[in-house]
């Protein structure tokens, strides 16, 4: 069955790899699994057809056979309980990469979308210059957690997992605030994310579809 993923047609972030098709990209190509791409317009998102699959009007979406999902981390879940690679075969790894998962979307990820919020949604509020050191203070807190737990290790529990790749996934939100840099350990781990050839993969994938025409 032919696995299909929904992606903007043309990304907010130019192909910067912060839209969350990014994400479900990465993971296919971890575990070896050929997908299709279908782009959506902004106005198309809103449309019947895509509310069918995705009740709030976003990207991405997955379809494979029978089955629909939204959310991405529903969607890497699915991907990693169905094909090997980004889970551990034992039964307490597996579920602590589970757990890693819902903390990276959770636990880290809350203030950090909260922190675009303020600079992108509201920096002409009046309220935005004395909210914005709160935001970043809260964010700081869940780093030097995630720093201090994540230590000299490569990755946040023994081999690479889906944990690791939601994690640097949030984690890479952060790279425009220059917050990433006060935390060597975060941003080497970010680093290493990074250079994964699945991960290079994706990242190509969605550039080329925002990349301007020659």
């Amino acid at each position: 069955m032919t696995i299909t993923i929904t992606a903007f047609e043309r990304s907010p972030d130019g192909g910067k790899g912060l839209a969350r098709d990014t994400r479900v990209r990465w993971a296919l190509e971890e575990v070896g699994q050929p997908y299709d791409v279908r782009l959506v317009s902004f106005a198309a998102m809103k449309a019947p057809d895509h509310l069918r699959l995705h009740p709030f009007g976003q990207i991405p979406t997955y379809e494979e056979g029978g089955l629909a999902l939204f959310e991405t981390g529903a969607i890497v879940l699915h991907i990693a309980q169905h094909y090997p690679g980004l889970l551990p075969q034992e039964d307490d790894a597996r579920a602590r990469a589970i757990m890693w998962m819902f903390a990276a979307l959770n636990t880290v990820e809350p203030p950090i979308l909260e922190l675009m919020t303020v600079r992108i949604i509201e920096h002409d509020k009046p309220w935005s210059a004395e909210r914005l050191p709160l935001v970043m203070d809260r964010i700081r807190t869940r780093l030097d957690q995630l720093s201090a737990r994540l230590g000299e290790a490569d990755w946040l529990d023994g081999a690479f997992s889906a944990g690791d790749l939601m994690m640097v996934s949030v984690l890479l939100r952060l790279r425009m605030s220059g917050l990433l840099d006060e935390y060597p350990r975060l941003a080497a781990y970010v680093a290493r994310g990074e250079v994964r050839p699945a991960y290079q993969r994706a990242f190509a994938a969605q550039l080329a579809i925002n990349a301007p025409p020659g």
